[in-house]
């Protein structure tokens, strides 16, 4: 039996992972959050934003919640010991909406942007553990349906999308997440 120190869980989960074209070295797409995420500080809306302006560069990056403190948790207890541990806290709103079995949309309003990110073609759910790595640093515990497509907007624009493989959670790169908990 594991001592578990730092966790979080969550109910309503997407996560999409993409490239916005051909050759970049890593994803620069990066939309990881639920309708609702517990931890020991507390429970909202809450995740993980990464979008690129024109250029590629980050537009906007960081934990996001409506409740900082929850978004505050997540660098250090969470993502210690990775690229994200020192990402920035914002406030935001995240708004699930669910059309199961076929799709799923996040939309995330933050630092004056607004992403709608859909994920569609969505499989069966199914459960998997995964353990520790060095990205991620976290024991995962999940229910899934990996998605076959996925299309984002940002400010009502659309976003080109190249789905990788594996995702930051060393899953798929889209999927819904009924529910899950990672562990430290």
């Amino acid at each position: 039996m594991a001592v578990v120190n730092n966790w979080m869980s969550w109910e309503g989960g997407f996560d999409l992972v993409a490239l916005t074209q051909a050759g970049l070295p890593m994803p620069n797409v990066i939309v990881h959050v639920a309708r609702m995420v517990h931890t020991p500080v507390g429970s909202a809306p809450a995740g993980m934003i990464l979008i690129p302006n024109a250029q590629g560069a980050p537009e906007v990056m960081g934990f996001v919640s409506p409740d900082t403190k929850i978004a505050s948790y997540f660098g250090p207890k969470i993502f210690a010991g990775t690229p994200f541990e020192q990402a920035p806290v914002l406030q935001g709103t995240i708004d699930i909406a669910t059309s199961l079995p076929s799709s799923v949309s996040a939309t995330v309003k933050v630092a004056g942007i607004t992403v709608v990110a859909t994920i569609s073609g969505l499989g069966a759910l199914t459960s998997d553990v995964r353990p520790p790595a060095a990205m991620p640093s976290f024991s995962q515990m999940v229910l899934e349906a990996i998605a076959t497509g996925a299309s984002l907007t940002k400010n009502g624009q659309n976003v080109p999308l190249i789905i990788p493989p594996v995702g930051i959670s060393g899953g798929p790169a889209a999927v819904w997440s009924a529910t899950g908990i990672y562990t430290r």
